[in-house]
């Protein structure tokens, strides 16, 4: 049944994934699945309230359900008691936009990845994909207005909505606008690989807010410097910056369930002990060095396991000692370069336990399939934390690690990740296409003493904790109301 429109909202996020997503039944009947999150986590802070509202995209065919059933305003039953608007964008259009455009270009050039003798390429095909990405954007801009009360404040999100917020302004001058970016922002000689209209079409989107705000404060000044070379500068919008946080209490509860706890019993035994401990069985664990990622481009994973190899090449001390614990999930699996990747990672993995492995020991235990629980045992087992990305917004795993490891971790850490800036100084960094310099990093974490690993950890989780999701996202909305 369609519902009737509720009274326009004082407070709207925007966002192409929303806090709820659908399935049909052989039946017919839809199953809601709740969302998590840092925005889902950070949205909460305002509750169920009638003057907030949450616009997102259907991504499937149960969403699309959804939409249709329900007119897009959703059954507050199925998300938490949030109001949600959910956008039906016709799948073609959505495709465009969402993988040829924001996946395949914004993320490519915001985080470094083109290889560029052959990439990327704009002709006919991309401007057809940009058509449809301004058309996206378009229903996004044309809900929020519909949605918004007189003077309303509106956070948008991320780089698949970088033009709503000047179409948004277009629509309705009374709002209150912000953006978000949870990406890095690329320098500028790099961003000028895009076309230069479409180069700017981007800055200006996002500067029809009234303020736009980034993780790091390398990630704004990067977008400053954009729009002084396009644009002559970012005009009357305000740069903020807000580093996103672990929800601490939410993670060590979470962590404690008894689903974790048999996951650890059965990654206890994967990782065995080493062939010397004592007969019993009485023995330490062998050590574990901890990665947990999507297969993800940016997130480095072969370099990874490639300087795990070396570690084992440079040091056969730790053979038989250590084994890494590598969670790697597969991520936009319908883009063929992720399929590649991901299947490249399995290969080495292959690869280094081909060369290295006993009948008694799996240098890597590598896990493929999305396991939440699995992955907090894998932190509350950590003794080094391996996060090592081309180039991270942030990287909330390099957080969360420290806040459940039982004894403390040891983090080495990429200084091309965002959480570098807050984390650096009690991490062990390292330049994550230098995969000697991260083998020498991987043996020092190993090597650090215990009580020195105790207390860097303690440093790194109260940083990591530092602006928790709520206050991340409360905070934003306090700057922009201050406006």
């Amino acid at each position: 049944m369609v519902t009737e429109p509720p009274s326009r909202a004082q407070v709207l996020v925007a966002s192409n994934r929303g806090p709820v997503s659908y399935g049909v039944r052989d039946d017919g009947t839809l199953t809601a699945k709740r969302g998590g999150g840092g925005l889902v986590s950070g949205l909460s802070a305002i509750g169920s309230d009638a003057d907030a509202v949450w616009v997102c995209a259907a991504l499937g065919d149960g969403d699309r359900e959804a939409v249709r059933r329900t007119g897009g305003r959703l059954d507050p039953a199925d998300t938490g008691g949030q109001r949600v608007r959910m956008l039906g964008i016709a799948p073609e259009v959505y495709g465009e936009a969402y993988n040829g455009v924001a996946n395949s270009t914004l993320w490519f050039v915001h985080h470094l990845l083109y290889q560029t003798p052959l990439e990327p390429s704009f002709g006919p095909e991309f401007r057809a994909q940009w058509a449809s990405y301004e058309t996206y954007n378009r229903a996004f801009a044309e809900a929020l207005a519909d949605e918004a009360a007189e003077g309303a404040a509106v956070l948008v999100q991320d780089y698949h909505l970088a033009l709503v917020p000047g179409m948004l302004r277009a629509l309705r001058p009374d709002l209150r606008i912000g953006h978000f970016s949870h990406t890095p922002w690329a320098p500028v000689d790099y961003y000028r690989l895009l076309p230069d209209d479409i180069g700017r079409q981007l800055l200006r989107g996002i500067l029809g807010a009234d303020r736009a705000a980034f993780l790091t404060r390398r990630w704004a000044d990067a977008f400053t410097a954009c729009c002084t070379e396009l644009l002559g500068g970012t005009g009357n919008t305000r740069i903020g910056v807000h580093g996103l946080g672990t929800d601490a209490d939410f993670l060590r509860e979470r962590a404690h369930r008894p689903d974790v706890d048999e996951r650890i019993v059965t990654l206890r035994e994967q990782i065995g002990r080493p062939g010397d401990a004592a007969a019993d069985g009485s023995g330490d664990l062998r050590k574990t060095i901890v990665r947990v990622d999507r297969t993800e481009l940016s997130k480095n994973i072969v370099r990874g396991l490639l300087s795990y190899r070396q570690l084992l090449v440079d040091h056969p001390e730790w053979r038989d000692r250590v084994v890494h614990v590598a969670f790697a999930y597969p991520s936009r699996q319908d883009l063929a370069v992720y399929r590649d990747y991901t299947a490249e990672v399995g290969r080495v993995a292959d690869a280094v336990n081909a060369e290295f492995g006993t009948e008694s020991w799996t240098p890597v235990v590598l896990h493929v399939r999305d396991d939440f629980a699995r992955s907090l045992a894998a932190y509350r087992l950590a003794d080094v934390a391996l996060v090592n990305p081309i180039r991270d917004g942030m990287n909330l795993v390099a957080k969360e690690i420290p806040v459940v490891s039982e004894r403390g971790c040891a983090l080495v850490l990429s200084r091309e990740a965002g959480a570098f800036e807050e984390m650096g100084e009690d991490a062990l960094a390292v330049n994550p296409y230098d995969i000697t310099a991260t083998a020498r990093a991987l043996h020092e974490a190993l090597s650090m003493p215990l009580d020195e690993r105790a207390e860097r950890s303690k440093r790194l989780a109260a940083s990591a904790t530092a602006l928790p999701p709520q206050q991340w996202f409360l905070d934003q909305l306090t700057a922009l109301r201050a406006i």
